[in-house]
């Protein structure tokens, strides 16, 4: 016959067996040593699998919402890192909704909201997890010292767990009201023309006196739709009687923009007057009746025609950089690197004809190599009373390589939130939605490679009185569809 023996009952009305084998959920609340590591465990299981410290001390229920969290978060994690590296486009057009059709693109900021709210629950769960933590870690019952150590653990732990969620969750915000403030436009896209996306990038100050705003930076920028190489094409900003592409300015001018000589309102033939002549003197929107609704405006359709005209291809887009807050993203970016070939004043220019440069210059920009900041980088673009018209188109080109060249994962990551809010405030565009993804997935491709310039200058056998246009769209189309070499016979 088998005698059960009974086993003597500890403090608690717990066997000793039980409190040895189990100390985490069954600890000896009188050792002091065992209560002191108990609770160093709790709060290092607590950041290591968020919900574990709840699954071996407390309650399993909460232990296993917090468990399940985890592995949901991870989960989402390696998979958003697959699409990085197997699938960009693919996993871009999943998260900003660029799949969803024309007629749904009120949903599109839908996923991007998901995975912020998410972010910021699992922000919230931690933080209740961690409370719940201390609660079973009972910080009386440690030593005097490590009660202090235990709490102050915990709160570290938590500043970078929970702010990493919550940071991430604002990133993920920031992005998806950028992404609406910028690409308004919901439409289709366009596909590419002979091989290429092009363009209009159009630079102006639109702060104060807007109504005499004009285009003082324009040019095209072609990206070829398999490769990502890139050609930017500048056209001076007082290029002259020009042609029109097919279009009601072409209907008004069939042989070429030509001035208006009008005390009240009048403008010139270049191209940086359509501006004034659309939306100033004229009815722009009875020109282009639809411009507004497709996050367009008259004066940039006329420009978008013009430039159609001047270089014989199809511009179905632009994008507008305002100047008045271009430092701003310049000095999100942590400045530009350029090598200044002259020096060069900052300031607005004479106040009276024949004022000395060194009497109303602000400040000069020295030659040689420099790191940029905003303010610096925009005399360098706009600068022009001691250098030409064509030198400060140059000097805009080199300023766009150099703010694509600091477009680094890095810097974006690590500056995120001020590139996002800059950008959001100098740029207006009519890119759709739905392009998004394969622009991305260009843009990556043309930073492996070099940036192509076409300037229209005399340098490049243009006049810039009297220029020849079927010229000038020969100079492109051989730009852009370079002439394969015919292989020499052999000897």
């Amino acid at each position: 016959m088998t005698v059960m023996t009974p086993q003597r009952i500890g403090a608690g009305g717990r066997s000793p067996r039980v409190v040895e084998e189990r100390p985490l959920r069954h600890p000896d609340t009188a050792s002091r040593a065992q209560m002191t590591a108990r609770g160093w465990w709790l709060v290092v299981l607590n950041f290591l699998m968020p919900g574990s410290a709840q699954a071996v001390a407390g309650s399993r229920r909460l232990a296993r919402v917090g468990i399940v969290s985890t592995f949901l978060l991870w989960a989402g994690l390696v998979v958003t890192v697959l699409f990085a590296l197997l699938a960009p486009t693919t996993g871009l057009s999943l998260a900003t909704g660029a799949w969803l059709p024309a007629w749904l693109s009120l949903l599109r900021p839908l996923p991007l909201l998901l995975i912020q709210g998410a972010l910021i629950a699992y922000a919230v769960l931690w933080i209740v997890l961690t409370i719940d933590t201390l609660r079973l870690v009972r910080l009386v019952k440690a030593g005097p010292v490590a009660r202090f150590g235990i709490a102050a653990l915990a709160v570290v732990l938590l500043t970078v767990a929970s702010g990493t969620a919550a940071y991430a969750a604002s990133a993920v915000g920031t992005t998806r009201e950028t992404l609406g403030a910028i690409f308004e436009a919901t439409g289709p896209a366009v596909p590419p023309s002979d091989g290429y996306y092009n363009i209009l990038l159009l630079g102006a100050d639109s702060g104060e006196g807007r109504d005499s705003m004009r285009f003082d930076s324009i040019s095209v920028v072609s990206v070829n739709a398999e490769t990502g190489a890139t050609t930017i094409t500048g056209i001076p900003r007082d290029m002259p009687n020009f042609p029109f592409s097919a279009g009601p300015m072409q209907d008004r001018y069939p042989s070429g923009h030509e001035g208006h000589a009008d005390p009240n309102c009048g403008w010139g033939s270049g191209i940086n007057q359509l501006r004034t002549e659309v939306e100033v003197c004229q009815d722009g929107d009875a020109l282009y009746p639809d411009a507004v609704a497709n996050s367009s405006a008259p004066g940039i359709e006329a420009t978008k025609d013009a430039a159609e005209g001047i270089l014989g291809i199809e511009i179905p887009y632009y994008v507008f950089v305002d100047m008045h807050g271009f430092a701003s993203l310049i000095d999100a970016l942590g400045g530009v690197e350029i090598d200044v070939v002259e020096r060069l004043p900052k300031g607005g220019g004479p106040a009276y004809e024949g004022q000395p440069v060194d009497e109303w210059a602000t400040g000069w920009i020295e030659a040689g190599p420099q790191r940029m900041n905003g303010d610096t980088a925009q005399w360098y673009a706009r600068s022009r009373y001691t250098t030409s018209d064509f030198d400060r188109m140059e000097r805009q080109r080199i300023l766009q390589q150099a703010i694509l060249a600091q477009f680094t994962p890095q810097t974006v990551l690590t500056r995120f939130q001020d590139v996002a809010a800059a950008g959001a405030d100098i740029v207006e565009t009519d890119l759709p939605q739905s392009l998004i993804p394969f622009l991305a997935d260009l843009a990556l491709k043309a930073k492996e490679q070099p940036v192509t310039t076409i300037e229209l200058t005399p340098e490049n056998g243009i006049d810039e009185y009297e220029p020849d246009y079927a010229y000038v769209q020969e100079l492109v189309r051989t730009a852009l569809h370079p002439p394969t070499p015919t292989p020499s016979p052999e000897s």
